[in-house]
């Protein structure tokens, strides 16, 4: 197993045919923070998670984990990686304790039931582990999701647009749950434009435009919407 306690993203440029979705983005992450990627619809948010979780190669650049890069560490660095996108990847058909037992043993997680019965205490799901997650709330499915990308305790957790479709409790679970996570020692990268949220969880950030850095790295001091209009709206 590999380990790494920072994420290094180095002139990293990404194009689409003709579509440059990002233009040499650089920034940091270390462990215990949760770092946010902001930005509207469109900048280049979701193409760099996807690059970091290496479902994405860089047109130039690199991304360094540690001292690894995704071709030195190979399928293991996937391992210390989890992800939670638009898409939960849960099977509505299968229950909670089926959909977290089958990802669970894709990953040969030990101990699997246990990791599993832990996880859906957590996700306050236990009472209702063996029901088919179809007849589940949006809430209830993304903080299974959430355990899901999880299970396999992962260094670096990549979330996109986590809080999309919440209502108010559920929210306020997740980003305890976010705030828990960081003082444990992972490494969080939180994709949003929900700059209220944003500006109660994350440590520092980076906001991007047109895939474009307008600022990489900035603690969250002051008024995180003001510093957001002045860098979108003023450039």
């Amino acid at each position: 197993m590999i380990d790494f306690d920072r994420l290094t993203i180095e002139d990293v440029s990404r194009v689409f045919e003709r579509r440059r979705a990002l233009s040499h983005v650089s920034l940091t992450c270390k462990t215990g923070e949760i770092f946010g990627l902001l930005g509207p619809n469109g900048a280049g948010k979701s193409t760099l998670l996807a690059i970091v979780a290496t479902l994405l190669a860089p047109s130039a650049g690199a991304v360094c984990y540690g001292d690894w890069t995704a071709a030195s560490a190979g399928p293991a660095l996937r391992a210390r990686i989890g992800v939670l996108g638009h898409d939960l990847y849960l099977y509505p058909e299968l229950t909670a304790r089926e959909n977290l037992t089958f990802f669970g043993k894709l990953y040969s997680v030990p101990a699997v039931d246990e990791r599993v019965n832990d996880a859906l205490e957590r996700a306050g799901l236990a009472s209702r582990a063996d029901e088919p997650i179809a007849g589940f709330s949006r809430g209830m499915r993304q903080r299974l999701a959430l355990e899901r990308a999880l299970l396999h305790d992962p260094r670096l957790l990549l979330l996109d647009e986590p809080f999309t479709g919440l209502d108010d409790a559920s929210t306020h679970a997740l980003i305890e749950r976010l705030r828990g996570l960081g003082s444990a020692g992972r490494m969080i990268l939180l994709a949003t434009h929900d700059l209220d949220i944003a500006e109660g969880v994350i440590d520092r950030m980076a906001v991007l435009r047109n895939g474009k850095l307008l600022e990489g790295g900035g603690a969250t001091t002051g008024s995180l919407r003001a510093r957001y209009r002045s860098l979108v709206h003023g450039s």
